[in-house]
């Protein structure tokens, strides 16, 4: 064989390899294995694109800023939507392309303005009360809950929490700060305990008798349903939609972004795009509960079953120019001491 024959060998395995290896996408994810895997086999059934994923519920940002340019990761999915503000902040995403289908199927209301980021899912921050001793409160709004007769009756996970921090900043956007300001000190002398736990364990102390209101996300629900430790927590308690007759109740989301340093963007982009069809939308409806992005997918049957609501549709980079601003009024009334 000839040098230049042998050269051209090289040049075409090379080739091959290249293109081989940029049939994959190398994703961090903060989503739990039991929702992402079915997802990601369906991606690559479809495309023929391997999904190589690695999961932790912390760390993966710390990880993306040690490794750098040398980085494998090409998408980071997130389970909240303060992990897509802090992946942008901090320099470590880079824009998605807006020539494809991921902008038509979601809305500018649940995009980054620089195409930074995209939301996944939706999920609501409902108020709970006790079927017992307070019933449904259909006509209830979250400033409601600064009412002196709930005074030693509502249960909440700390104020710093990603959930409430959104939900402090949305009211900042619509309320201003010193009447949120007001707001949080009124809600922390309503409070039955300091704050603690999780959103599930308010739903617990309320079942307990410790508290009849607590606030707590809308999939959280549909998890204790079908948890035969904790669907006593869920029979004990309504389900209510916070603000329906004004702005509507509060979102929060999960979401997704692509690395700054992705070695397989092109494939990241696919999978993006993926991400926003309707058969992934539906994955993520029926596996953990969440509301789709994409307008024209329904919630799975038994989250339909909780009744029609109106969504805040204030776009959620409005309210994210809040959320410092949460933070400090937060520790400014001590909500959480």
């Amino acid at each position: 064989m000839s040098v230049i024959t042998r050269a051209l060998a090289v040049l075409m395995f090379a080739t091959s390899m290249s293109v081989f290896a940029a049939e994959q996408v190398n994703i961090y994810s903060y989503r739990q294995p039991f929702l992402i895997e079915p997802i990601l086999k369906s991606f690559t059934e479809e495309t023929g694109i391997e999904a190589k994923v690695i999961f932790a519920k912390k760390g993966l940002i710390e990880r993306l800023k040690r490794e750098g340019e040398l980085s494998p990761a090409d998408v980071v999915l997130t389970s909240n939507f303060s992990k897509l503000l802090q992946l942008k902040d901090e320099g470590l995403t880079q824009p998605f392309s807006t020539k494809n289908a991921l902008t038509q199927n979601i809305s500018k209301q649940f995009r980054d303005t620089d195409n930074h980021w995209v939301a996944l899912t939706k999920r609501v921050r409902n108020i709970y009360s006790s079927t017992e001793r307070q019933g449904k409160l259909a006509s209830i709004r979250y400033e409601d809950l600064a009412d002196a007769k709930y005074k030693g009756r509502i249960c909440t996970r700390s104020g710093k929490h990603p959930y409430n921090l959104g939900l402090i900043a949305s009211l900042i956007a619509h309320n201003g700060s010193a009447k949120t300001e007001a707001w949080l000190k009124s809600v922390k002398e309503n409070l039955a305990r300091k704050p603690q736990g999780n959103d599930r364990a308010q739903v617990k102390a309320i079942k307990e008798g410790l508290c009849d209101l607590s606030l707590g996300n809308s999939y959280y629900y549909g998890k204790m349903l079908q948890d035969k430790e904790q669907i006593a927590w869920a029979n004990a308690v309504e389900l209510n939609f916070p603000n329906q007759a004004d702005r509507g109740s509060h979102i929060n989301v999960s979401g997704a972004v692509i690395a700054k340093h992705a070695p397989n963007k092109a494939a990241a982009e696919k999978l993006l795009t993926y991400l926003s069809k309707n058969e992934a939308q539906s994955l993520y409806a029926e596996l953990n509960m969440e509301y789709p992005v994409k307008a024209d997918v329904k919630p799975s049957k038994l989250v339909r079953s909780w009744g029609e609501f109106k969504a805040d549709s204030l776009p959620l980079v409005e309210i994210a120019k809040h959320r410092e601003e949460a933070l400090k009024l937060v520790d400014k009334v001590r909500f959480d001491l």
